[in-house]
């Protein structure tokens, strides 16, 4: 008898059912909160939404949420209130808090928000795939913790039913291990390392998932088989904070806290670990179940951030600063040519009028070099090849830096053309080289080379033999006053006028040093094609600065008015002044007839010297202008060429040359 086989279908697929988890939205503002519900409907997630800070406790009294998405600024109780409200009930205090913002941006308000329990803090508008890349992980983790919870209290209960259903046993291990299979697929794939460990120092580790390979560069059997190997690897001033976290865990049931583990490469990474106590079924021994994420990208970024955020407040201090003190060193810069102009070369106090001039000469000079770092000079940039300028000025850094220190060029194998200031790429190149020869005690070596740059650059290179520095040194040689010498050789401002130099012209400037190690500054600055040769005319020298014209002059500053006037009337012109933009407009439209406008840039009223100047040419084309000012701002790029600058600190022999050419022009 012979037997039919069997006819086999595959099997139907059986449907995942996935977990879902709740997240908790709370925005006063219903376009915000609309916008979040649509950034997280993609997650499949059940979402909640509050309008308040009350309506946001009433919910969570009633239901559990992975993740409560707060807003900071609401009307009543606000995001930080809220959130200590939340802290101090057992049932929520460990529930992740990612605070959303658009007012409190700046390092206070975001200290304040992760001292107030967050795990992080995110600012509107919102980009919809970040907002879901973080609460995707937060939801993960939640729902990873749910699973381990659920799964260690189903093993208690099939060891529990052991020996009365042996077939349902081996179903149920079947099923569990395929579920570990799925969890450890899953952990491959995630940045995250789980772990299982005992609660008690050494703290040695049960379990550990093989992303541990990725997040040390360690095995997770390294872990496993040494007690000490985990927490041994924790740097030394981190460890107050590991054990302060696992005496947090005994009270609360949980913990997160972030340290600094040593990799098997000798570097240290930055981990937020996460853990909640539980208690191992067979032995009763506390034990933890937890996570490691890495954090070191994250805390880069943020000090980066800082520290931009620094400098660029910095920068606008000094800037303001130089911009008031140009205001002074012109008065006195003026008021000193007027005295020595009147008085003659017999004068009594000749020397000591001497004597103030030139401190005022040093004191424009610190100004330039605030200027320049708050990236607020006015630059005269033109294309010019890099090797050129280092050619023709090697002989002045050769000098500058004594005999004892010698000086190496390596020229670029091709032309390295830049659109920069060249007078201001001397001063930065004397500087990192008078920097250099100081750093190696008057001794040593400096080379100075070109680098074409396959992505459109040309690097400029400075070298030195000297002793290096330290990283916290490195991190802040750009800043202003900052200095590592001794009281009297150095103001601090030369790197920092490099820094702001650079800056302006688009380019950027970093160093590379360490102890024993020298340094290299490089500057890179973006690639110009060469330019179309210029046939260049010799000026021709201009006439007296003197002349009866008719001039308005501008200025709000009283003192710096009434040197303009005396300049300009001891030369023979005729002068009428305003002290802001509206009074000179009544008086151009007054009948009076005026060859050239004079004034200041920077005024109150909310019109500029460059406003005014576009207003007056409209009723009068032909009328010359001559704008000045100490402190031009950013937008000066856009108008560099529009008008003639004179810069302030102005002596009266330059504004009365300037006056006079752009008058003949």
């Amino acid at each position: 008898m012979t037997s039919t086989p069997a006819v086999q279908f595959p099997p139907e697929p059986v449907p995942v059912d996935r977990p879902r988890a709740k997240v908790l939205i709370v925005d006063d503002d219903e376009r915000n909160a609309f916008a979040a519900t649509q950034a997280l409907e993609e997650l499949g997630q059940e979402l909640v939404v509050a309008r308040s800070g009350p309506e946001a406790l009433r919910k969570l009294l009633h239901d559990d949420f992975a993740v409560i998405l707060l807003d900071l600024h609401m009307p009543g109780m606000d995001g930080y209130e809220t959130a200590a409200l939340i802290r101090e009930r057992r049932r929520t205090r460990d529930v992740p808090i990612v605070f959303l913002t658009a007012v409190f941006r700046d390092e206070g308000h975001i200290f304040k928000a992760y001292s107030a329990g967050a795990v992080d803090v995110v600012f509107k508008p919102v980009d919809p795939f970040i907002l879901r890349s973080k609460v995707q992980v937060l939801v993960d983790l939640h729902l990873k913790r749910v699973e381990l919870a659920n799964e260690l209290e189903m093993r208690q209960r099939l060891l529990e039913e052991n020996a009365r259903v042996q077939a349902e046993k081996l179903e149920a291990e079947r099923s569990l291990q395929a579920s570990l299979r799925r969890q450890q697929a899953i952990q491959r794939a995630l940045p995250i390392v789980f772990y299982s460990r005992m609660a008690d120092p050494p703290y040695a580790a049960l379990s550990v998932s093989d992303s541990m390979k990725g997040l040390t560069g360690f095995d997770a059997e390294d872990f496993i088989n040494n007690p000490e190997f985990g927490y041994g690897r924790v740097h030394p001033d981190d460890l107050v904070i590991v054990t302060r976290a696992q005496d947090e865990a005994r009270h609360a049931g949980a913990y997160t806290c972030e340290y600094r583990l040593l990799c098997a490469d000798g570097t240290y990474k930055s981990v937020i670990d996460q853990g909640i106590l539980s208690e191992d079924p067979e032995t009763g021994e506390a034990v933890v179940f937890g996570t490691l994420l890495d954090n070191t990208e994250r805390r880069a970024l943020e000090e980066a951030l800082g520290h931009a955020r620094k400098m660029e407040t910095v920068g606008q201090l000094t800037g303001g600063v130089a911009h008031d003190f140009n205001n002074l060193l012109t008065v006195i810069l003026g008021n000193v040519d007027l005295i020595q102009r009147r008085c003659g070369e017999g004068f009594a106090f000749d020397r000591q009028v001497r004597a103030v001039r030139q401190a005022t000469e040093r004191g424009a000079a610190l100004t330039r070099q605030l200027l320049a770092f708050s990236r607020r000079q006015r630059l005269d940039p033109a294309a010019v090849d890099l090797n050129d300028l280092v050619r023709d000025f090697s002989p002045l850094i050769k000098q500058a830096v004594g005999e004892a220190v010698s000086v190496q060029w390596e020229p670029g194998d091709a032309p390295a053309f830049v659109h920069i200031d060249p007078a201001q790429m001397e001063s930065a190149l004397l500087n990192l080289a008078v920097n250099a020869r100081d750093a190696m005690d008057g001794a040593g070596g400096i080379t100075i080379s070109i680098q074409a740059d396959p992505a459109g650059h040309h690097r400029l290179i400075v070298r030195d033999t000297g002793p290096g520095m330290p990283h916290d040194v490195a991190s802040r040689i750009f800043e202003p006053f900052f200095t590592t010498k001794d009281v009297g050789k150095g103001s601090g401002l030369g790197l920092s006028q490099v820094y702001g130099f650079v800056q302006q012209s688009g380019g950027e400037v970093t160093v590379v040093t360490a102890l024993g190690e020298g340094a290299a500054f490089q500057i890179t600055l973006p690639a110009i094609a060469p330019p179309a040769p210029v046939e260049t005319v010799a000026p021709t020298p201009s006439e007296e600065a003197t002349g009866s014209e008719h001039i308005l002059v501008v200025e709000d500053d009283p003192a710096l008015l009434a040197l303009a006037v005396d300049t300009l009337e001891s030369l023979g012109y005729r002068v009428t002044t305003a002290n802001n933009a509206a009074s000179a407009l009544r008086r151009l439209k007054g009948g009076a007839a005026f060859e050239m406008l004079f004034s200041d840039v920077v005024m109150p009223g909310g019109v500029s010297g460059l406003d005014l100047a576009r207003k007056a040419r409209v009723g009068n084309p032909g009328l010359k202008v001559l704008l000045t000012s100490g402190f031009i701002g950013e937008e000066a790029i856009d108008w560099a060429d529009e008008y003639p600058m004179l810069d302030k600190p102005y002596d009266s022999p330059s504004l009365a040359a300037k006056v006079r050419s752009v008058l003949d022009a």
